[in-house]
């Protein structure tokens, strides 16, 4: 399935006392690489809900492996997990600037009308970008 690697830099303000990564920013991180996994298709939030898509997380799964510390560079590797199709399912995968495995997640996300508020089916052209 679709891969889309993303590099980013921990800052101060992510990291509690002891300067490790508090464990709440990883949603953010999962964010990050589940947003540039969509820009490689040429597809943006942004853009999906101007057409009036939504895609709220509906469930997140975070395991946690060996801290991450202030000013390491960590690699979030995205996967598509499945074919979307009301739902689209993440999983990810956080290695240090050592390669070494900090942490794995999953998020599910629900495609989701903005008037309506109700579930619809993934957008045709998001199927397209993936060779569906």
């Amino acid at each position: 399935m679709k891969k889309s690697t993303t590099k980013t830099r921990v800052r101060y303000s992510e990291t509690d006392q002891m300067g490790v990564v508090y464990h709440g920013n990883y949603a953010q991180f999962f964010e990050l690489g589940r947003t540039e996994w969509l820009r490689s298709l040429g597809v943006t939030y942004k853009n999906m809900e101007v057409s009036g898509i939504m895609l709220p997380v509906i469930s997140l799964k975070c395991n946690f492996i060996k801290s991450a510390l202030y000013d390491d560079v960590l690699t979030i590797h995205t996967f598509l997990k499945k074919e979307p199709l009301v739902k689209i399912e993440f999983d990810y995968e956080i290695k240090n600037q050592d390669a070494e495995l900090i942490c794995t997640g999953n998020t599910v996300l629900a495609f989701m009308n903005s008037e309506t508020l109700k579930p619809i089916r993934c957008p045709e052209y998001l199927l397209t970008g993936l060779g569906y």
